[in-house]
């Protein structure tokens, strides 16, 4: 003999995972949501995660091509990943994070990229500048 099936009728998301940091409005006509991350920074780190981000934030103007760019933005997330733990920083992952950003900023501070934006060299020799030396 067979059993019936079973049907689940659901008013709502069903999630059958873990999910984190989501936010839903079910059956709304007119929604207004929010949300916000404060992710801390290790302590000790906060001036490299604003430089960091600062340098995100100026990267589009360079000028770089766009492999190159996406390499820098690569790495600076990678950076600020290691920075936003709870604990301290994995010193060797920062370190390599540091490094690729700086490699990929040093064709611009070299001149050695053609068509860069006109200073982008200067900022790049500033950002490598105040890169180095922090871990």
């Amino acid at each position: 003999m067979n059993d019936p099936q079973k049907v689940n009728n659901y008013d709502g998301p069903v999630f059958n995972a873990e999910v984190s940091g989501a936010q839903f409005a079910w059956n709304n006509n007119t929604v207004t949501q929010n949300q916000q991350n404060n992710s801390t920074v290790a302590s000790g780190f906060e001036a490299l995660a604003e430089q960091v981000t600062d340098l995100l934030r100026q990267l589009p103007q360079a000028g770089l091509a766009d492999q190159d760019r996406e390499d820098a933005e690569s790495a600076a997330r990678e950076v600020l990943e290691s920075i936003a733990q709870p604990g301290p920083p994995e010193e060797g992952r920062l370190r390599r994070a540091l490094a690729m950003l700086k490699g990929a900023l040093a064709p611009v501070a070299t001149g050695v990229v053609a068509g860069t934006a006109v200073g982008a060299e200067e900022w790049a020799r500033t950002a490598i500048e105040g890169l180095t030396g922090i871990v």
